[in-house]
């Protein structure tokens, strides 16, 4: 049941004064919600102020000012001309121009010798000032209509600021104070408001104070960073509490598969599969990310985390999003597990009738240990009989909901998650903070060093005859365009390219772009994997986990509009085999300062934790390593990129909360639950699924 002190803050926005079923919908696109506090949520990007009452002489052309003077001459639109309102004061003229205006609405608000008070943008008008289309327009006796502080919204069509503020002002004056979660301490070390007191700072300011509003941001963004700790602490706490198959160690097992390598593990391989090894072994479900840069090897600790399970009887499925990568794990899974004697399959759509079949018997069977495959694994006719680990490889590209119906196959399965995307450390509390982290940091030691070169793209032609070269020495390409047609990109779209190097390279050129069914997708891969094709055009849908060892030169046409974390993925499809490698970033002249700096910085480091933090540092959360994927949270006020030191202290005071009242029973307790109830009610519930899985 939901807290009685929460009742108002999830009424339906249509019981507030003027939103009607016209309204309404609009209003929650809008919010992005149909509560309350949804509205409240919607937070000013700014504030206006409109204090400034100026003499006309005084405003300077770019700054909002309001002025008070008496109307001198009102001149309508004609032709291509606007309206025009003169006002003067003593010390001088000021223009208010209209487009478009109603006749009789100007000649009723302006009326020859009243005095007024307009508020707007000043601009130049033939060496005077004027205001286009004022923001506020009121008459002395209506002075209290004009804010002296207004907030700045996102706005939709079809609702007019003034409307917005109406709404938002009608519910902040319904809901109640609440009783305070922050520990006191804290509130006075950094002189926060109450909780409605930051919103009524925010949406409702009575002067303007840009720290003040900054202040009062941080209040909310610090409830959201606890919300989020909270539920992701009580994740935790119900995650323990049931019990899963404590799976040993199998030390025989995990030293034939290694003695059987063609390589020596890393350090980091070997650790990362130590913490696996102990968290199988405990009676609790296992929730563990392997994270590692491109090449670092995760799928060999992933065998020998299907090994330990193996060896107690348990089978292990291993989910990827695509047919060709789940294909591909199958091929590595197997070679690693074969000196022990277990089989590993791949389980795709591609599987039908009786070749399906036989796979899915030999599953029940117990002649299977490892199936690898895509969503196809939790169909309804697939049983996992004993499935005692789940692997998600590249986990971010699936929901909760996937991963549910994979779990749900057995009865608390240990649960490996797998990333090849580095992601800076701030990011990783906030994304992955209900997970333990394992980074494998190393690269094997055979793994090629791949040489970056930046390259303006009028010398497109010799980066084409390279690659022709490249082919004829029975090597393979990648090019990778920014987008699917000559509409977007001219002669750099995917369609347009491969017709280019078809008419250059002595092989087969395949395409692949996001538009293509994932069947047609998957068989052009396959092409370029076996040698029938040599060079692949693609957009970035080949961005992860594509092995081609014989592959070894990527070029990236208009390089500078990526993202250097994504352009870094990109370069990681090089480089995995025996042979020197290349990737050739092709840019347009001239470079921004910004895309000069991402280009230098991937030339100079193949370190993807490196880049990720230089990407962040650049462009921000927003976008960085296409972490825009639908497992990942989003947040209402917290900003990954200033509020760091909120998420740390938030996740110490949430441990602390649970730690001394596990089940938030007490006074503090009580109010702490509330500020998850507010902000966190959905990533409460997909924690609370997932911990369930």
């Amino acid at each position: 049941m939901r807290d009685q002190a929460l009742y108002q803050f999830y009424k339906d926005i249509d019981s507030l004064p003027g939103v009607g079923p016209k309204v309404r919908p609009v209003l929650a696109r809008l919010i992005g919600g149909e509560t309350w506090l949804d509205l409240l949520f919607h937070l000013p990007t700014s504030w206006i102020d409109r204090r400034n009452r100026a003499t006309i002489a005084s405003v300077e052309v770019g700054e909002i000012a309001t002025v008070t003077g008496t109307v001198d001459k009102l001149e309508h639109a004609r032709m291509k001309f606007p309206a025009r309102v003169r006002l003067r004061d003593d010390t001088g003229f000021l223009t208010l121009s209209y487009f478009h205006a109603n006749r009789q609405w100007l000649e009723k608000t302006f009326k020859i010798g009243e005095t007024i008070i307009a508020s707007g943008k000043i601009g130049d008008y033939q060496g005077g000032r004027q205001i286009v289309h004022p923001d506020h327009v009121v008459t002395p006796d209506k002075d209290d209509e004009l804010p002296e502080v207004e907030p700045v919204y996102p706005m939709t069509a079809n609702i007019t600021p003034k409307q917005l503020r109406k709404f938002i002002n009608a519910a902040i004056g319904g809901v109640p104070e609440l009783d305070e979660w922050i520990d006191p301490h804290l509130l006075a070390r950094n002189h926060w408001p109450t909780f409605k007191q930051a919103l009524l700072r925010l949406h409702q300011p009575k002067v303007y104070d840009p720290d003040g509003f900054e202040v009062a941001r941080q209040r909310l963004a610090y409830d959201e960073a606890l919300a989020r700790e909270l539920a992701m602490g009580q994740a935790r706490i119900a995650r323990e509490r049931r019990h899963a198959w404590p799976i040993p160690r199998a030390i025989g097992v995990e030293k034939t598969i290694v003695d059987a390598l063609p390589f020596t593990p890393t350090r980091g391989q070997l650790d990362a599969y130590k913490d696996v090894a102990i968290d199988m072994g405990r009676p609790a479900p296992m929730r563990r990310m392997i994270q590692g840069d491109v090449g670092s090897g995760k799928t060999l600790v992933a065998a020998l985390a299907a090994a330990q399970a193996a060896a107690a009887g348990g089978i292990t499925a291993l989910m990827s999003p695509t047919e060709v990568l789940a294909r591909q794990q199958a091929d590595a899974m197997g070679r690693f597990l074969a000196p022990a004697g277990m089989r590993v399959a791949a389980l795709t759509g591609r599987d039908k009738g009786a070749a399906r079949e036989a796979i899915l018997n030999d599953v029940r069977a117990g002649k299977i240990q490892v199936v690898s495959g895509t969503q196809a694994l939790y169909q309804s006719d697939v049983e996992l009989p004993d499935l005692a680990l789940v692997i998600i490889d590249e986990q971010h590209r699936f929901g909760v909901a996937d991963r549910l119906k994979l779990t749900s196959k057995g009865a608390a399965p240990h649960t490996l998650v797998m990333s090849a995307t580095p992601i800076p450390r701030t990011m990783g509390l906030a994304v992955y903070g209900d997970l333990d982290v394992s980074i494998i940091k190393e690269k094997p030691a055979n793994r090629q060093e791949v040489v970056t070169a930046a390259v303006p793209d009028s010398r497109v032609d010799e980066v084409i005859a390279a690659v022709s070269r490249a082919v004829d020495r029975g090597e393979r390409a990648f090019w990778i365009c920014p987008a699917v047609d000559s509409e977007d990109a001219g002669d750099a779209s995917a369609i347009a390219r491969r017709e280019v190097l078809a008419g250059y390279v002595k092989a087969t050129v395949e395409l692949v772009h996001g538009r293509m069914p994932a069947q047609d997708r998957d068989t052009a891969l396959e092409k370029l994997r076996n040698g029938q094709a040599r060079v692949l055009v693609a957009t970035t849908v080949i961005e992860v986990g594509v092995d081609v060892p014989e592959a070894t030169i990527i070029v990236i046409e208009h390089a500078e509009r990526f993202g250097l974390a994504q352009l870094h993925q990109l370069r990681g499809r090089v480089g995995r085999g025996e042979k020197a490698s290349s990737c050739v970033l092709l840019f347009q002249t001239p470079l921004t300062e910004s895309g000069k700096e991402r280009l230098d910085t991937l030339r100079k480091t193949t370190d993807g934790f490196e880049i990720a933090e230089a990407d962040f540092r650049l462009r921000g959360p927003g976008d960085v390593l296409g972490l825009r994927q639908s497992g990942l949270p989003t947040f209402r006020v917290l900003d990954l990129s200033r509020d760091t030191n909120l998420i740390e202290i938030a996740r110490t005071d949430a441990k602390s909360v649970l730690m001394a009242d596990p089940t938030l029973a007490g006074p503090r307790g009580k109010a702490v639950l509330r500020t998850r109830d507010l902000f966190a009610p959905r990533i409460a519930a997909q924690i609370s699924e997932s911990s369930d899985s």
